[in-house]
């Protein structure tokens, strides 16, 4: 084959070249390509760092007002809840005090009323009594013929009553 044979005539060329385009591409590459890529990734390393330390930061200052704001908010809760307790207390005293004057109003009359009926009975009591009375004295004049007194009748029919 020929090209084994070229091989020893052209092996000490291919030998230099392969050293030269080497050394060439290891400076090109090595030391002119490789730091400039190196200090790229180091600058987006530390951005993405300083990045991920100011969303650190802010969540942190999130979370702190949100804390400060849940507490604002249970305080005017409760300022609030003990406002309708202090208004529901008034109410109640309110309620209770026109309750009370109804009542009494309601008392007062009824007793009122109760007194009007006592003085009813009694007025209906003694006019039963005269008018038992002189149907008494009537029914004994008729029946018996004797002449009774309304006095009398009268004692009779408060005995029997």
């Amino acid at each position: 084959m020929p090209q084994i044979e070229q091989l020893a005539a052209t092996y000490s060329s291919q030998i230099f070249w392969l050293l030269l385009i080497f050394g060439l591409v290891f400076f090109v590459v090595g030391k002119g390509m490789v730091p400039k890529v190196m200090d790229t990734v180091a600058v987006r390393d530390r951005q993405i760092s300083d990045d991920l330390a100011a969303a650190q930061s802010a969540r942190m200052q999130a979370d702190s007002e949100e804390e400060a704001w849940r507490m604002r908010e249970n305080a005017n809760r409760a300022e609030a809840q003990a406002l309708v307790a202090k208004a529901k207390g008034e109410a109640a005293i309110s309620r209770d005090k026109t309750l009370a004057a109804a009542q009494a109003q309601l008392d007062d009359k009824m007793a009122k009323a109760e007194a009007r009926i006592a003085e009813a009975q009694k007025a209906a009591a003694a006019e039963i009594e005269d008018v038992a009375s002189e149907a008494a004295a009537s029914i004994v004049q008729r029946i018996a013929g004797i002449d009774v007194t309304l006095d009398t009748a009268r004692m009779a029919v408060k005995e029997a009553m």
